[in-house]
């Protein structure tokens, strides 16, 4: 199968058609809606457009001398807020909002030079690896559109990926761009914890596991935005300082050093990966040990499953905070009919929450940290794939008669039957990307490469996790892949 995109048109691309008058910011917003307009009827990746408001801008906008001058971007349906603007989420309790004010990182898109045409597709309040809210249906994959594009950011990536904007805005609190970059073939990094703005109204995202930024087709495109968007909050919980080198400027040094890089290929699930998944890290390590790396497997020492069992507690205990503002803003208490069953068993598994358990949860973050810092002395990089296996297809189902009915009635359960409920709840879609949430519980960029296509032709990425701060280090490698004709 061929890919349903061509990577030279890329954000920078259609930038220097606008500075070199080319094409016009107008003529990039229609032809981003003529995209729109044929694919997403099968697709479902945009759930909200602004082609008039657009257009205004692309008239009364001043473009020059910004990396991004006149290039249209859709932003994600979740957290990435325009004002007056629908700010759904996601979840039916929300389809009607608008959202009062512009968050920081879209200003900052805006800054760069974007023009924001519209919202992408996402799950209800992001909770999952796949795209299917019950508000507005699944979003599809353009390489085999009867698969999953992914999630939390998968009506981004299928946007990218089908060419309606070369970028798309994401987020990723536990791989929701890594994992729908594997699955469509494009470049997805998790920027160091700080790195990009949050807020308005926030300090941090998921007590710092969730970051803002974006899916891309090009190494240089997320070099460029990387450069335009990386900030230093001072109103924010975790700051990292600004690489002050820039991104763009560093993908053109070669690196300084043989590099020496750690291969895992033991899922942390109880689930074996994939026969491609393996054949992708393993030919991404014949790649580096051609150019002079050293590749050892390794891995570091950490009790995954525990550490996931502190992911989801932290899940839980924010959706009841999350809830709780909502239900005082609603002027009711919710039930099951409001959302759906993930989200509700959530919910009531947070309401039973102790405290003692969520300050351990975090604490085990930390120690992680820690883990994977020491780790890093001795490896510059652990290569990983980026998901188990392939996207899985839009009917898969993952939950068996008996623990639906356990959902429904999480509130009757004990705090910890409730949490085991939870586990039991994304045991099989974990399965399928088990290696991302690690570099979201310590704050590290990781990045998800393009590098494999499988024998039935759908795209796999693999990962690489650097230390924190050390963007630039995977950009590089990422730049030196791609100009060597790695990428699919």
């Amino acid at each position: 199968m061929s890919s349903p995109f061509d990577r030279k048109q890329d954000g920078l691309y259609y930038a220097n058609l606008v500075r070199t008058k080319q094409a016009s910011p107008k003529e990039l917003i229609m032809e981003s809606f003529k995209q729109i307009d044929q694919q997403n009827p099968r697709l479902n990746a945009v759930i909200s457009t602004r082609k008039e408001k657009a257009l205004q801008e692309a008239q009364s906008r001043n473009f020059d001398h910004l990396p991004f001058g006149g290039v249209p971007i859709l932003l994600k349906g979740l957290g990435q807020d325009l004002k007056g603007e629908p700010a759904t989420s996601g979840a039916r309790l929300l389809k009607d909002v608008k959202a009062k004010q512009t968050a920081h990182f879209v200003t900052d898109l805006e800054k760069a030079g974007f023009i924001p045409i519209g919202h992408t597709n996402v799950p209800e309040f992001g909770f999952t690896n796949i795209t299917n809210p019950t508000l507005y249906g699944p979003a599809r994959n353009p390489w085999a559109d009867n698969r999953t594009p992914g999630g939390s950011s998968g009506g981004a990536a299928a946007a990218v990926a089908s060419n309606m904007t070369s970028i798309a805005g994401a987020s990723d609190g536990g791989g929701s761009i890594r994992i729908p970059a594997s699955f469509t073939g494009l470049v997805g990094l998790k920027p160091t914890r700080g790195r990009t703005a949050v807020g308005p109204g926030s300090g941090r995202g998921w007590q710092g596991a969730s970051i803002t930024f974006a899916l891309t087709k090009t190494i240089r495109d997320t070099a460029a935005l990387l450069d335009a968007v990386q900030v230093v909050q001072p109103q924010a919980a975790f700051q990292t300082p600004l690489f002050e080198k820039g991104y763009q400027s560093i993908l053109a040094q070669p690196l300084n050093r043989p590099l020496k890089i750690a291969m895992n290929l033991t899922a942390p699930s109880l689930h074996p990966i994939d026969k491609e998944a393996e054949k992708a890290v393993r030919k991404a390590a014949s790649w580096f040990e051609a150019n002079g790396h050293q590749v050892t497997e390794a891995k570091p020492d950490i009790d995954t499953l525990r550490l996931m069992e502190s992911y989801y507690a932290m899940n839980a205990g924010e959706t009841a905070a999350f809830f709780e503002g909502l239900e005082h803003s609603f002027g009711r208490s919710f039930s099951l009919t409001d959302m759906e069953l993930m989200t509700w068993t959530l919910l009531q598994a947070g309401k039973k929450l102790p405290a003692a358990t969520y300050a351990r949860a975090i604490a085990e973050w930390d120690h992680a940290a820690e883990i994977y810092h020491n780790f890093h002395q001795q490896y510059d990089l652990l290569l990983e794939p980026a998901t188990a296996d392939v996207a899985p297809e839009v009917t898969r189902t993952y939950w068996s008669e008996t623990l639906t009915q356990q959902m429904e009635q999480t509130q009757s359960y004990t705090s910890g039957e409730a949490q085991q409920i939870i586990w039991d709840m994304f045991t099989q879609s974990w399965d399928i990307t088990p290696f991302t949430q690690h570099a979201n519980l310590t704050g590290q960029p990781a990045i998800s490469l393009p590098t494999h296509l499988t024998q039935a032709g759908l795209p796999l990425g693999i990962q690489l996790t650097a230390p924190k701060g050390q963007e630039h280090l995977l950009l590089q490698i990422g730049q030196l892949m791609e100009q060597d004709g790695q990428f699919i």
